[in-house]
């Protein structure tokens, strides 16, 4: 029987500059994050644009409350299993807190390391106005940058938590502002996240490179999600915008029910799944 072709034998592989064509030829981008080698081959086959190593690693993978902890250590880690699968997807590595922050030269290190040591491609950053400096630097330094308005899930001791922005006119205005401006410095993407879908809209409308939403509503071009909140890795609380295409979390549960159960009556392992002695020996190693 031949073998079923995967999308990933079709696909061309993405980069920086096939994600801005896209818009410009008017054609929406999927992306999604992945923290290893099976995500990341899976979401490459099913034919996903961008792959986004992202932070949220803390919260999804770690347990923690936000994403704060991240070390450069563990996204350089994570990034390296995803590109372990040589993916078609293009790879985004997210710049911990911390990784930006003290200096663009320091930033840039960091870049560096995400790409050399890790794989990426290209690396997202967080913030406006304040991270100009040090995207600039990353750009310079020939890596492609991501950027990321809206709600930055970094700076939530200063916003107060994970709250919608831009509703007031004039957050709103100065997220247009750093939009435009991010466009100037030469970002090839901008996430846009938890923003009203209007302003996503007139922002998506006001810059030629491409705009990713999540929970900015269906103006953008394109939208990532969280792997597991997608495939309903979790029966744990899940933002408004997310839409669950899948309940691996009760597969997975059910499928380890089972399992006990066939421990506890002696049903696993049966015949079929044991090894026996070989009769006739001689007639094997003939």
């Amino acid at each position: 029987m031949p073998q079923l072709e995967t999308k990933q034998t079709k696909t061309a592989k993405q980069t920086a500059v096939t994600l801005i064509n896209k818009k410009k030829q008017g054609e929406k981008i999927s992306a999604v994050t992945a923290y290893d080698y099976p995500t990341a081959r899976v979401a490459s086959e099913a034919g996903i644009d961008m792959i986004l190593v992202g932070d949220s690693l803390g919260m999804v993978l770690q347990g923690y409350k936000n994403t704060m902890k991240v070390t450069m250590d563990e996204i350089v880690y994570h990034t390296r299993l995803v590109s372990n699968a040589n993916p078609l997807s293009l790879v985004v590595t997210d710049m911990p807190f911390g990784s930006f922050h003290i200096s663009p030269g320091s930033a840039v290190e960091n870049a560096i390391r995400c790409v050399k040591e890790g794989g990426a491609e290209a690396v997202k950053i967080e913030g406006g106005r304040r991270r100009f400096k040090a995207i600039e630097a990353i750009i310079e330094s020939e890596i492609p940058v991501l950027g990321h308005l809206g709600l930055t899930p970094q700076s939530i001791h200063q916003l107060g938590g994970f709250k919608t922005q831009g509703k007031i006119k004039a957050k709103a205005d100065e997220i247009l502002e750093d939009a435009i401006e991010l466009e100037k410095r030469g970002v090839f993407a901008i996430v846009l996240e938890s923003i009203p879908a209007e302003l996503a809209k007139t922002i998506t409308e006001s810059i030629s490179i491409p705009t990713i939403g999540i929970g900015a509503g269906k103006y953008c071009d394109g939208q990532v999600l969280v792997f597991h909140d997608l495939v309903g890795f979790t029966n744990l609380y899940l933002p408004k915008f997310v839409r669950k295409y899948a309940d691996i979390y009760s597969t997975i549960h059910d499928a380890l029910s089972n399992y006990i159960n066939d421990i506890h009556s002696g049903n696993f392992p049966g015949d079929n799944e044991s090894y026996h002695i070989n009769p006739n020996p001689e007639a094997q190693e003939k």
